[in-house]
């Protein structure tokens, strides 16, 4: 078929070759073409033969027929295969020129159209479609309502399981915290400290039974109200115990210490504390076994303290008695002062048995202390120092037992039989705690009141219960590095040791007072001390210098102290007096003398450099920062007037 219109149609090969080699640096390297005769030798590779003689075959018996029926020409030769490869390529040829064919009339689009075939409209019902729907969601529902049903079967079922606890496995929970022993049917245990090293005679004994009718009751009530959400029902639940303990009546309720130091009937410092961890104000009946044998034991021991403080208040002869009144301890610290320490219970019904005053300053130190001083007593009573025998009553103490081949003497081994009680102990402890409460107040008043020179005190972190060490530095603003002077204060119970700049050791009793004025003499020395440095950096020389000044009106406390300076050229004196109460008066002299005058006695000019009088120089207009300052600035002035 061939048309005007037709279209030649080029077919060839892809113009990219096959490619050989990728180099490391993303170079392709591609086959060379190949040539016509490779081309050709390669297309005849592809030939089955064997199909071809088939054909050849019958292309013969259809010629022997033709040849037959019509005579033979003579220009027509007989080939072989090469004619079904030109019948072959003549039939493509003409498959090619029908696709170009159609393609020029889908194109042109003058003879022929190609439309699309129009699809049957399918007429849609809105209410259908909302059936549909409708169905859909109701088996989503379905599915979802059945799940959670088997949720809350499974959530109910777990919850049942867990309210209903093992009576055995509650007991053996039991067990590994606190002391059991079986009784014929009873179970039976024991609160006290006995095995810690406890010697109070009060029976900790409680008895645990199992409680079928709590159970039973917990869970009617868990499983009646199906309704609700399961997280709601496990928020809501309450898990009971299969256990119930009964703790005896005088160990119920909540039990704590309180320590009350009293000046006049005024409150110093207030400490309360409960231990063994805090327990609610008032018991609650539904309480836990644990909480509740926790709170038994804490009244126990709250009990066995105040026992043993009582005894010894009892026992102590000291110089004023103490005194035990119902639950109270009254002790003297100081004159005028006394600790009180008071024994608060709570019952059951909540009725206190002991009013108290209430817990306004909560000191954790007093508290620590009283802990941890019965823990002491019940350790030392079991845990004796080796050698020491496993059966049979203790011998001596490691120490005593060291005094022979040591050759202790008398008064060592009085020395190793005393011991102090925990009543002497923490009444040591509060005349500790009271000692420093004064020195801090002494030391930080003078600080304010006193702005010249600077007071700076500098606590030790590292104290013992009756012993604490300060380190107060006296020095003056900007002369820091030539004059500073240092007092170390160590506070003990009832005293306190000093040690000053010049190695001289000082014990003041506990009257603020005393540590007062020494800190005032402290202040004037090194005033004196700091006009003696002042005068070696400007060149004056020293003169004079006293301590103790036994010169003008007696002074309230102390003496006065003294130095005498002179110029580099000896023509001009100062005299420096500084007087406990902060005072300083401050003369200067010339010589010669200005007002010399000779007589018939002395006629001869020497004497007028002897020096004049001293002249009182007004001090509080003098200009400086402070006494040092001006001191060095009255030098000056005078060395240049010279």
């Amino acid at each position: 078929m061939a048309y005007s219109t037709s279209v030649n149609i080029s077919i060839e090969t892809q113009a990219e070759n096959i490619i050989q080699e990728i180099s490391y640096d993303g170079q392709e390297i591609y086959q060379p073409a190949l040539s016509m005769s490779d081309n050709l030798s390669k297309l005849a590779q592809r030939i089955d033969f064997s199909k071809i003689d088939e054909d050849t075959k019958q292309q013969e018996v259809e010629i022997k027929s033709e040849e037959e029926s019509k005579e033979p020409s003579p220009n027509v030769p007989i080939s072989g295969w090469i004619d079904s490869v030109v019948s072959k390529l003549k039939r493509a040829a003409t498959e090619i020129c029908v696709i170009s064919d159609v393609l020029a009339v889908t194109k042109e689009k003058r003879y022929m159209i190609l439309d699309p075939i129009p699809t049957e409209s399918i007429e849609t019902k809105p209410m259908a479609q909302i059936y549909l729907r409708k169905k859909a969601l109701a088996s989503a529902s379905n599915i979802i309502m059945s799940a959670v049903d088997r949720l809350r079967s499974s959530q109910n079922e777990f919850i049942r399981n867990r309210t209903t606890p093992d009576f055995h496995i509650e007991l053996l929970r039991l067990r590994q915290n606190w002391r059991l022993k079986k009784v014929s049917t009873a179970i039976i245990g024991d609160l006290s400290y006995k095995t810690a090293g406890s010697k109070f005679g009060q029976s900790g004994m409680f008895e645990v039974t199992k409680a079928e009718d709590d159970v039973q009751s917990n869970t009617g009530t868990s499983s009646s109200s199906p309704s609700s959400s399961p997280s709601h029902n496990v928020s809501i639940t309450k898990s009971p115990s299969a256990l119930r303990v009964t703790v005896p009546t005088e160990l119920q309720g909540v039990s704590y210490i309180m320590v009350l130091c009293q000046k006049d009937q005024e409150n110093i410092f207030n400490t309360s504390f409960n231990l063994l961890g805090s327990a609610p104000a008032t018991p609650n009946p539904d309480m836990h076994w644990q909480q509740k044998l926790e709170a038994a034991q804490n009244v126990l021991f709250c009990k066995e303290l105040f026992n043993q403080l009582a005894k010894e208040a009892v026992q102590l002869q000291a110089t004023i008695p103490h005194m035990v009144v119902g639950n109270q301890i009254s002790a003297t610290v100081f004159p005028g002062i006394q600790l009180i320490i008071g024994l608060c219970h709570s019952s059951t019904n909540g009725n206190p048995n002991a009013i108290l005053p209430s817990k306004t300053d909560h000191d954790h130190v007093l508290e620590h202390s009283l802990h941890q001083l019965l823990r002491e007593v019940h350790h030392r009573n079991t845990h004796q120092p080796f050698p020491h025998p496993s059966s049979g009553p203790l011998g001596p103490s490691k120490r005593r037992a060291v005094a022979g081949p040591n050759a202790a003497d008398r008064f060592e081994l009085l020395e190793m039989s005393k011991s102090q009680t925990l009543l002497e102990q923490i009444i040591e402890q509060a005349q500790h705690f009271f000692m420093r409460l004064r020195t801090e107040y002494v030391i930080d008043t003078l600080a304010k009141e006193v702005k010249d020179p600077i007071i700076i005190s500098h606590w030790n972190s590292l104290n013992s219960p009756t012993q604490a060490c300060v380190k107060v530095t006296i020095v003056s603003h900007g002369f820091d590095c030539i004059c500073r002077t240092s007092l170390v204060v160590h506070v003990m119970k009832k005293s306190l040791k000093c040690i000053c700049r010049d190695g001289r050791v000082m014990y003041l009793s506990y009257e603020p007072q005393e540590l007062r004025d020494l800190i005032f003499c402290q202040i004037y020395q090194h005033q004196i001390m700091g006009v003696q440095s002042v005068a070696k950096t400007q060149g004056w020389q020293f003169l004079a210098s006293s301590s103790h000044l036994g010169l003008g009106p007696v002074e309230p406390m102390g003496n006065a102290s003294s130095c005498l300076l002179a110029s580099p050229i000896g023509d001009r004196l100062i005299s420096v007096k500084c007087e406990p109460q902060g005072n300083v008066s401050v003369s200067i002299a010339h010589s010669p003398k200005k007002d010399f005058f000779g007589g018939q006695l002395v006629k001869e000019r020497k004497w007028e450099n002897l020096g004049g009088s001293f002249k009182k120089v007004r001090w509080d207009k003098m200009e400086g920062k402070n006494f040092l300052n001006k001191i060095e600035l009255l030098m000056a002035s005078l060395t240049n007037s010279t």
